[in-house]
């Protein structure tokens, strides 16, 4: 393709991720779907098309989404689910892998078990972003959100170590467990320190990150210098790091030191540009998915049809049937190996805080949070030229992709209302609210603090204007906590004095904002000073709740 052929190109899929955007929120269906089937008809009609290159993908697709991700999680909540993500993203993307090999290798005509093993690896890990998606608009508790988040963001790591075992096994002509093992341990080990140590060199580099865009610029550039670091050729000479987990390492370290060593303006610019570059990445991602269907089809003539569908039906049949029956199984173990999403603790055994097994409910959304994306399409593509039925395991792949995609992203959501499993609202606006209270608190004693000191550039008029603000917004809380103490349910209540009050914080905004776009346009303001005045009313208004939100 020229340059102007991929400048088009780039407009299109910019003007279709959008579109698709509007039409999610008017509809509620995935993009994720709409995007692959959008990638798919575009593939057939005559016009350049892009190739999904691997080292591009995983290279500068990859680490950031999964940065991202790993910067939008909760490391206390994923250590403290470490059992449930553990036996998801490393057990269950093991036997995944090691049971489509074994397939492959007693059923599938003149294939290997490198080659199962390899699109086992490939075709093992979910990827969260659908599901997620789906997820919150459906309500999901917020420890649910957890466990799939923490999962998507670890077996990653799981899936291509597990892959470069199976080609470098391919290469040397065996597949010796032991050194598979322990090749795995190595990557996985230096990958952890790989991004703990990219992680505190960021904290080390706090004085920076209060500056906005030198806190934006250092935010870019942390996945890439993660992943460079492993990916490297001359640390590969010596060692195999798996980049993909120190990425991730590295964004749940950072995400959980940014409250403490970012200013809240780095903050707000930080998140918004990771919120646009998040959105167009996975966009442009399943569209090069839907994209790579002809060639892939293509590559399928030199084989028996009976050989494509045993196949297929080992690699559908595992992926499928596993996730469920592993999540099942598991629940059937000694109580002291489960964890349970909400956190729960069993009342008779609160001595040695043992977790209770996952409900019923539970597990069949867990079961049907398993589509697959970007990493399975970007993993399989990077087998060599020469791999053993590279072309039957492309195929697979991307049938595994768009089966998952279209079949689980699109009932997902009806499933999550049918079973009625939804976050409570009212805890976490009640937790909300009482953080809120206690800050506020905490300003009123640093207050008398100061006046206590006598601050003789601090006038008491200050102090006592400042104080009066924080007693109305503590006094506002308190109103909102009785409020949700009173409506005993799930949903948090809706109150129309709040709503009013709303109404008028939005409308006073407004009217300022009004008048002073008619001072510019009056050529009473320059333009400098309207963008500063309006950043100030901009800030106001990005606090204020939207109106009829449960988010209070």
């Amino acid at each position: 393709m020229s340059l102007e052929e991929i400048l088009l190109f780039a407009l299109g899929a910019v003007a279709v991720i959008v579109a698709v955007r509007w039409v999610t929120e008017k509809t509620g269906l995935p993009a994720a779907v709409l995007l692959t089937l959008i990638g798919i008809a575009y593939a057939y009609l005559p016009g350049p098309n892009l190739e999904l290159e691997p080292e591009l993908v995983l290279t500068f697709i990859l680490p950031p989404l999964l940065y991202n991700a790993a910067l939008d999680s909760s490391l206390l909540d994923i250590r403290r689910n470490m059992r449930t993500v553990i036996s998801l993203s490393v057990a269950l993307v093991l036997v995944t892998a090691l049971l489509i090999g074994l397939g492959f290798s007693l059923w599938v005509a003149g294939a290997t078990l490198a080659a199962g093993v390899a699109l086992g690896a490939a075709v093992a890990p979910p990827d969260p972003v659908a599901a997620l998606a789906v997820g919150r608009k459906a309500g999901l508790p917020s420890k649910m959100v957890t466990l799939i988040s923490g999962e998507g963001l670890l077996n990653d790591a799981t899936a291509l170590t597990i892959l470069t075992v199976a080609v470098t096994a391919h290469s040397r002509g065996d597949f010796n467990f032991d050194n598979a093992v322990g090749q795995f341990v190595i990557s996985a080990s230096g990958g952890v320190l790989v991004g703990v140590a990219v992680a505190y060199a960021v904290r080390f580099l706090k004085a920076l990150r209060s500056d906005p865009l030198n806190a934006n610029a250092l935010s870019l550039i942390t996945p890439l210098a993660a992943y460079l670091i492993c990916e490297n050729a001359f640390v590969h000479h010596y060692v195999t790091i798996s980049g993909v987990l120190a990425v991730v390492v590295a964004g749940l370290i950072v995400g959980h030191d940014t409250p403490r060593y970012t200013t809240g303006a780095s903050r707000l610019q930080t998140s918004a540009v990771w919120r646009l570059i998040d959105f167009l990445l996975e966009g442009l991602v399943f569209l090069l998915i839907g994209q790579q269907v002809p060639k892939v089809i293509d590559g399928l003539t030199k084989y028996a049809t009976s050989t494509i569908i045993i196949a297929l039906a080992i690699t559908l049949g595992v992926v499928l049937l596993l996730r469920p029956l592993w999540l099942m199984v598991t629940q059937w173990m000694p109580r002291s190996l489960h964890t349970r999403l909400g956190g729960q603790i069993d009342d008779d055994d609160n001595d040695d805080a043992r977790e209770v097994p996952l409900t019923g409910k539970e597990v069949t959304i867990m079961s049907w949070a398993g589509t697959r994306g970007v990493i399975t399409l970007a993993a399989i593509f990077t087998l060599p030229a020469g791999f053993p039925d590279r072309e039957l395991l492309h195929f697979c792949a991307i049938s595994v992709v768009l089966v998952t995609l279209v079949g689980q992203g699109l009932t997902f959501a009806p499933l999550v209302r049918k079973l009625g499993l939804r976050a409570n609202q009212t805890d976490r606006a009640r937790e909300r609210n009482e953080a809120r209270s206690a800050a506020v608190r905490a300003a009123l004693d640093r207050l008398d603090d100061i006046q206590e000191q006598q601050h003789d550039n601090v006038e008491d008029e200050a102090i006592e204007t400042m104080r009066q603000q924080l007693e109305v917004r503590l006094d506002r809380y308190r109103r909102r906590l009785d409020l949700l103490e009173q409506g005993g349910s799930s949903e948090v209540p809706i109150s129309p004095q709040y709503e009013a009050a709303l109404m008028v914080r939005q409308a006073v905004i407004d009217a300022e904002r009004e008048e002073l776009l008619r001072w510019r346009d009056a050529a009473r303001l320059g333009d400098d000073s309207l963008r500063v005045l309006n950043r100030e009313l901009d800030h106001e208004e990005l606090i204020l709740p939207k109106r009829g939100s449960t988010g209070h």
